[in-house]
């Protein structure tokens, strides 16, 4: 039977505490909504709807100079969200509970990396990382900075203040782009320089998939974290951890596409709701060693 809860009254947070303290071995799903707290914009609202205009699509952006010139114009301010951004309490709690042995690892459908930067070290990053690019032709990697330093070496006069960052690395920044210039892969010479990362239309890489696989069968069940799992690539595994009978905890804010398959939901800021459970877990833990 699933309960909807709120961590804001210690019943609600009982029930994620005795949660996690049932299945010691814990795969942990997280998306967007536990990098808000970093300064990271989510995707969608409570109700699972956009809150911008959906991110640029794998096909046109391979298939449109035009569309890469927005892109990468775009990216010079949205990118800052991401390359600035800080681990939060959220970040931290579940590398405690990693470090505790309480997680087996994070699947996250974040490409900011903020869960590596907190301690947690069984992560994949199912979508990738922003902060690489990959030449798309000879498959040569390079870091993100270096190439947007490379951008404003060639394009000086480019402005892009008042632009509002997105969750991806992209920006709210309508112009005219057809003066951007965009170098091509400077190991092959005419390679297209896209972010390490899956986009919209792009196909999750199956080594990550099979890894994810992996890591839910070897746990006791699954916590969802931030997601609201309207992206089959995330809700694959909530389905997949309801088959095989294995319980689902899910801390987020507002619907998500799996509430159907909870043993418990609690609606709260994902910073809040794990640093809470965390404290609460090291209490119970220091009462049991003293008794």
């Amino acid at each position: 039977m699933q309960s909807s809860l709120s961590v804001a009254s210690e019943p609600d947070l009982t029930a994620l505490v005795d949660f996690v303290a049932q299945f010691p071995r814990l795969a942990v799903l997280t998306g967007a909504g536990i990098s808000t707290a970093s300064g990271i914009p989510d995707y969608r609202d409570a109700s699972g709807d956009w809150k911008r205009s959906p991110p640029m699509q794998h096909q046109q952006f391979m298939a449109s100079q035009a569309s890469r010139q927005r892109y990468w114009a775009r990216a010079l301010v949205g990118f800052r969200a991401l390359q600035d951004a800080r681990p939060n309490a959220a970040h931290h709690s579940l590398a405690k509970l990693e470090a505790s042995g309480r997680v087996m690892g994070v699947i996250t459908q974040n490409v900011d990396g903020l869960h590596q930067r907190a301690g947690s070290r069984n992560v994949i990053d199912l979508h990738g990382r922003a902060d690489v690019v990959r030449c798309m032709s000879c498959r040569a990697k390079r870091m993100r900075h270096d190439l947007h330093a490379e951008l404003m070496d060639r394009n000086p006069h480019w402005s892009t203040r008042g632009a509002l960052a997105g969750p991806d690395g992209d920006a709210d920044l309508e112009t005219d782009f057809s003066g951007f210039e965009v170098p091509s892969c400077s190991r092959c010479g005419d390679g297209i320089y896209k972010p390490d990362v899956v986009f919209f239309g792009d196909s999750v890489p199956r080594s990550s998939v099979e890894r994810a696989f992996a890591l839910l069968e070897a746990s006791d069940a699954l916590l969802v974290v931030g997601s609201s799992l309207m992206v089959f690539s995330g809700f694959r595994f909530a389905r997949a951890a309801a088959k095989q009978g294995k319980p689902i905890a899910c801390l987020n804010l507002g619907r998500t596409r799996a509430d159907t398959l909870y043993t418990v939901k609690v609606s709260a800021p994902a910073e809040e709701g794990l640093a809470r459970m965390v404290a609460s877990l090291e209490r119970v833990s220091g009462n049991s060693g003293n008794a």
